[in-house]
């Protein structure tokens, strides 16, 4: 049987660990990509930390959410691509089979979209769950059927979506990260009139690049800050960051009846916040009632990218593939990378 290179996390709370492994054969309406670049998201190291997401039994677990590589296989019924096609998409911890730290993975053909040529196979590597967080954030059904809060509609790429929201007014918390980076492109896109940011300053050209359109300091009083710049209160806040603290300031800022989006678990008590909605979200495209937004969104991905709508994160790019990962998750775990994305090539794995 051919084998391959993968990062396992050996344990419930346990070590990584390099070693080989299966390459898969693609199922009917699947493909097999060579991952030539994978890339590093903080969910990654709070899985080891915190012991979510993936359940004890699962493990040896592969993790990783975003994979760009080549074409190597094709399965029954996949037309639109060719093996040699370069190719992003979103990978999924959800399997082994389909998870990012590895040097081949496999991939539902309908969220798969190829790279154009000004894109390389590192910048794609950092648009996947990033964008994918971004995209059922805003316009994304989420739990809002718990919650009835109302989601952006229709999405920019979709008809009578690109400028649909002239006039109106956000905040996005962390707009430098990888996800609030994606965010702004895409309220830019949607026509956002003004798009409040927070970010440690020297990453404020970098966000105003991506269509912020108003920056604070990360470390200043949020809520009056933020509204010496708004003239009516905020429907919506995009905390991207999600920490205790930072949901309380998104929470005191939006208005009754408003909501705020958050990209990990509630940590404060809604009960102090009756007439508020939160919106919670785990974006994983691989997910049946995610998979139409997915399809969606990736059926115009190249071209988004192709015109420059959206841009990739900045990259860093790690040594020794696959084993460079835990060392870079630990410098992700002490809060040491800004405005930047980590990235492996799966094939300089020693």
């Amino acid at each position: 049987m051919a084998q391959q290179k993968a990062l396992f996390l050996e344990s419930f709370g346990g070590e990584f660990a390099v070693r080989s492994t299966e390459i898969y054969k693609p199922g009917k309406g699947e493909i097999l990509v060579k991952v030539l670049a994978t890339a590093l998201n903080p969910v990654d190291w709070k899985i080891q930390v915190f012991k979510m997401f993936v359940k004890e039994e699962n493990y040896p677990a592969i993790l990783g959410s975003d994979s760009a590589g080549i074409v190597e296989a094709l399965g029954e019924g996949v037309a639109s691509f060719s093996v040699g096609d370069r190719v992003v998409h979103e990978a999924s911890f959800s399997s082994n089979k389909y998870a990012g730290f590895q040097q081949y993975v496999l991939v539902p053909a309908e969220i798969v979209a190829k790279i154009p040529d000004n894109i390389t196979f590192e910048q794609a590597s950092t648009i996947p769950v990033g964008l994918a967080t971004a995209v059922e954030g805003l316009y994304g059904d989420a739990n809002r059927g718990e919650t009835g809060a109302k989601k952006l509609a229709p999405p920019p790429w979709e008809a009578g979506g690109e400028g649909a929201f002239k006039g109106k007014s956000i905040i996005v918390i962390g707009g430098s990260t990888s996800v609030g980076q994606y965010v702004l492109q895409l309220l830019k896109l949607s026509g956002f009139s003004t798009i409040i940011t927070t970010t440690s300053l020297h990453n404020a050209d970098l966000a105003k690049s991506m269509g912020a359109t108003h920056v604070i300091d990360r470390n200043a009083d949020l809520v009056s800050e933020a509204r010496k710049i708004l003239d009516d209160p905020i429907d919506i806040v995009y905390d991207t960051v999600s920490s205790k603290e930072t949901q309380a300031q998104s929470l005191d800022l939006v208005a009754p009846g408003g909501q705020v989006i958050s990209t990990l678990f509630l940590q404060v008590d809604k009960a102090d916040y009756p007439d508020k909605s939160i919106t919670e979200i785990y974006a994983d495209l691989h997910l049946p009632n995610l998979r139409a937004l997915g399809v969606s969104l990736y059926g115009k991905l190249t071209e988004l990218l192709a015109s420059g709508a959206l841009k990739p994160n900045r990259v860093e790019v790690l040594p020794n593939g696959l084993a460079g990962i835990p060392a870079g998750l630990k410098r992700m775990e002490r809060n040491e990378v800004s405005g930047m994305k980590l990235v492996v090539k799966p094939f300089e794995t020693p």
